[in-house]
């Protein structure tokens, strides 16, 4: 007759007392223990068959309990079976199992017991004759052993004669050694620890502390938690507070990631299930960027959020609404100007005191994550006597925005200047005076107080109206030359979409990328999205309405300059243009103005000849026909290799009136040329 020698699991116990024994330590004699007690009763069942249990020797045994008893921490086998809620029955299949594949002799004396060579492992029916207490229940897809997938079963036989076999993250958790299973780890990350990571601050850390009390009452009231906002750095960063205050390791599981096919993801809400029930853990599902409708993920994100039933932290730009579950949402915002100005100063260290106020500036005109600003505090010198640190932190700040807004916007180089910019005094002074809110952010709004008043209307927004060429565009480039900003065009009529909520969709990608780097958004042909549509007569100005207030909401509260370009200003509705700051009007050029822009639109460099600028005032163009007909004249003077002069113009003029489909008369080109004076 074979019989079953069990040996010690584990490393080996140090001498001395069962006290000394680490718990991974005790924790393997335990389960060896258990293992002993059942290998011995195997050896009974099959001396009773053979009618030689006289002859059967009764070994010594280890006693388990007396092993658990000297243990800080209840052993692995009975921390599972106590929260998976098994049977006696129940227990006693899984550590079958367990034996059949730690020992070579329970693969023997299963094979007796079976009285097949081949009939080696463990059956539900060879349980059924081994164990009391036994069951039908056991067998079903909703017992302990099922459903939290402890054991697999072979596919082809019958579930009671299926070959059973212990799930491998389970053996190597009863061992003492947790480790996920497959199915989790392809598609989870756990987080690292960066220890030189910024503390969070005070608003942040406000609401780490609220998720931290609501994920901490216990399994039978956990519910999902949902930060939104666009600061992924900040949303992960109390997630990692809230992990580290629960005392529980903080997994990521990104949307995209999710299983599409059902059973799938039924396997991975269940491993993970089983995961957090045997080793507290905390999850994060990161929807940033969201999961569309369109896309395969968007029929598993619901079903798994509605099944999952363990502490969740939910990362979004915007609300998510679930049917059939309740999420608590906290709204993740950026940075306070005080919290940006401190991590500001506690980056740069004494460096800050010799900036004059520059740091002030900075933390008005840019919205940066704790992060990024101990990286500019590291990467940037900290001599004071630098010079050019100032500009090198600005252009630092500057750069942080482009990633995300390449993508959604052109930017487009500021090259103009003030002198080159040519307008009626009264508009002029009016883009001196956004400049001076620009500048002047952070005193009027901060040290003044203005901002504790109210938080609404505290972004800077500008209206040009004016026909094309006017000198819009100009302008913008003026402002951000001035402020070293980077400047940004959005076409609106390629932003807007016939589809509802698509069109505020766009603007929110738009707005929220560029909030980082403080840059000037310029929206093109506000035409298409504005109107007198005020008053709603239909569904679709109801839809335009929604937009429009959406956009002048936005850019109220953005943190830079936004600006709006018309060719129609009478078009646009007076209770939408009440919400903007500034409005400059940008006329068609008179005379005097046209010639004043020939006078200023050839480069220094350029070689000319016998220009009269006043003849050239005549021609009834604006500013950037004007440009085109100069830069074309340069190209054709260059190839006849010579100075520009009017007979050059006079012909740029001709392709550009033909490109305008206009008739060129002979009073505003009369003088240019002698040709023209016979």
């Amino acid at each position: 007759m074979s019989s079953v020698p069990i040996s010690p699991l584990g490393t080996p116990a140090p001498l001395g007392a069962p006290a000394q024994l680490t718990w991974q330590q005790a924790n393997g004699k335990y389960l060896a223990a258990v293992l002993a007690h059942m290998g011995h009763q195997l050896n009974v069942q099959l001396a009773q068959r053979q009618n030689q249990l006289e002859q059967l020797a009764q070994p010594e045994l280890a006693n388990p309990a007396a092993i658990a008893a000297q243990m800080d921490a209840p052993p692995a086998l009975e921390t599972l079976c106590r929260t998976l809620v098994l049977t006696e029955f129940e227990r006693q299949v899984l550590l079958l199992c367990v034996g059949r594949a730690l020992y070579g002799t329970f693969v023997d004396v299963l094979a007796l017991l079976q009285r097949q060579p081949t009939l080696n492992y463990p059956t539900f029916h060879l349980a059924f004759t081994l164990f009391p207490g036994a069951h039908w229940s056991a067998m079903t897809p909703q017992s302990g052993l099922r459903h939290w997938q402890l054991i697999q079963e072979a596919s082809g036989d019958d579930i009671a004669h299926a070959r059973l076999k212990v799930d491998e993250s389970i053996l190597h958790y009863l061992i003492g050694e947790p480790y996920q299973d497959l199915h989790l780890n392809q598609v989870l990350d756990s987080a690292p620890t960066t220890a030189a990571s910024p503390p969070l601050q005070p608003s942040h850390q406000h609401i780490a502390q609220q998720v931290a009390a609501l994920l901490g009452k216990g399994a039978d009231q956990t519910p999902t938690v949902q930060l939104c906002g666009t600061g992924i750095e900040q949303k992960w960063a109390i997630a990692t507070a809230v992990s580290q205050q629960l005392q529980h390791p903080l997994y990521r599981l990104s949307a995209s990631h999710l299983p599409t096919d059902p059973r799938e993801l039924k396997t991975l809400v269940r491993r993970w299930q089983r995961w957090v029930k045997l080793t507290p853990s905390l999850l994060w599902l990161d929807a940033d960027p969201p999961v569309t409708e369109r896309s395969p993920q968007a029929f598993s994100l619901i079903p798994f959020l509605q099944t999952l039933g363990a502490p969740l932290i939910v990362s979004t730009i915007q609300r998510l609404h679930i049917p059939q579950l309740a999420m608590i949402p906290f709204e993740v915002e950026g940075l306070s100007y005080q919290e940006q100005l401190g991590l500001w100063q506690a980056s740069l260290g004494n460096t800050s005191a010799h900036l004059n106020g520059h740091l002030s500036t900075l933390a008005s005109q840019f919205n940066l994550s704790p992060a990024t600003i101990q990286a500019a505090g590291l990467s940037l010198t900290r001599n004071a006597d630098d010079p050019t640190l100032p500009d090198r932190l600005w252009y630092f700040c500057r750069l942080q925005a482009r990633p995300q807004l390449e993508s959604l916007a052109q930017r487009i180089d500021a090259d103009a200047t003030w002198e080159e910019l040519v307008l009626p005094d009264r508009e002029k002074q009016i883009l001196r005076d956004i400049t001076a809110q620009l500048r002047q952010r952070a005193k009027v709004y901060q040290e003044w107080g203005f901002a504790a008043k109210t938080k609404r209307g505290l972004g800077l927004s500008a209206l040009f109206a004016g026909a094309s060429g006017t000198g819009k565009t100009m302008a913008a480039e003026v402002l951000a030359r001035e402020f070293k900003l980077d400047l940004y065009r959005i076409d609106l009529s390629a932003v807007m979409s016939k589809y509802i909520g698509e069109t505020e969709k766009n603007l929110r990608k738009i707005f929220d990328a560029a909030e980082t780097g403080g840059a000037i958004l310029l929206f093109d042909e506000a035409d298409a999205l504005f109107g007198k549509r005020s008053e709603v007569k239909d569904s679709h100005d109801r839809h335009a309405n929604i937009e429009v207030s959406y956009l002048l909401q936005r850019m109220e509260s953005y943190q830079g300059l936004a600006i709006l370009t018309t060719n129609l200003k009478d078009s646009l509705d007076q209770a939408f243009l009440r919400r903007i700051r500034f409005i400059v009007t940008f006329p068609f050029p008179k005379a005097g103005d046209r010639s004043e822009i020939w006078k200023r639109i050839f480069p220094k460099q350029l070689p000319t000849e016998g220009l009269d600028f006043r003849k050239l005032g005549r021609l009834d163009v604006t500013g950037g026909n004007i440009r085109s007909i100069a830069l074309n004249a340069a190209f054709i003077a260059a190839d006849a290799d010579e100075p520009v002069m009017m007979k050059h113009i006079l012909r740029a003029t001709q392709a550009e009136y033909i490109k305008l489909n206009r008739a060129l008369t002979s009073a505003e080109i009369k003088g240019w040329v002698e040709a023209d004076q016979n």
